[in-house]
Formats: structure tokens, sequence, C-alpha cells
């Protein structure tokens, strides 16, 4: 699935789209590749509206992970990874406790752990052109 030509105000219209792609796909675990300011954590906030999770979603740059709640009490957890200086960083906090605890797992800066990333995940990678428009593609792994 693609969608070209994205502003970053744009989001919240694709988000439930991706969700159901997502869903019908049986992936749980997301991992969202793009450079720094492509939109990553802006995209997650949107896919939080579309699944009802009533906290605040913030980058968790300096804490690694963030967990969120939705409106039906399903929880999410949200990593940002690029602080780390290597997986075992990741393997310390517990990631794959949380990679197969059958909650939502959205992954930022995931190319920083590839060896501890589960076999079956959504890729989504964000390209932004030199007029702030952006692609998204995503892809079952």
């Amino acid at each position: 699935m693609k969608f070209t030509n994205i502003q970053l105000e744009d989001l919240p219209k694709i988000a439930p789209q991706i969700r159901q792609f997502a869903e019908e796909n049986q992936r749980k675990i997301w991992v969202l590749q793009g450079e720094m300011g492509a939109g990553k954590t802006t995209l997650i906030k949107a896919i939080g509206k579309a699944f009802g999770i009533l906290d605040r979603i913030s980058s968790p740059t300096f804490s690694i992970i963030n967990e969120y709640a939705s409106d039906k009490e399903d929880i999410f957890y949200h990593f940002d990874f690029y602080r780390l200086m290597a997986q075992e960083e990741a393997v310390e906090i517990g990631c794959e406790d949380y990679f197969y605890s059958e909650n939502y797992c959205f992954l930022e800066w995931a190319e920083r752990i590839p060896d501890l990333l589960p076999d079956h995940y959504l890729l989504i990678s964000i390209q932004v052109d030199e007029y702030e428009r952006r692609s998204l593609n995503l892809v079952i792994q």
C-alpha cells in the first residue's frame, strides 16, 4: 500500500486506512522508518487517535518507551531507539517482552535493533521531498 503527496495535516485522514491495512494483515508491530523530521511521531499521533488512544502521545526519545491506553483499555507501546548505542540496551529494557506481548508496538529508529525485530511486522517507510510532501510505503514483513 502506498500514499503519495501527503502533507503532515493529511495524516489523520489516512491513519484509519493504515490501521485497517495492519489489522487485515494481522500486524501489531509497526516499524516506522524515515529521516529525522519525516513525521514518524506525528503519524503515530494520528494513528493513536484512530485507535482511540486517550493519553497524550509524545516521542519517547529520552525514556525510550512510552505506554498508552485506548478508550477500549487496549495497551500500546511506543519505542524510540534513536539514542541506543548498542542493541543490548534494548534487551536490557525488555523490548522483546513488549514485542511478544500481543499489544501494539510502534517502533521508531528500529534500524538500531535489527537483530531484535520480530519476523513479522508492518514496515512504514516515510520519504520527504523538497516540497515537504511525504510518500508512505507500507510493506508487510
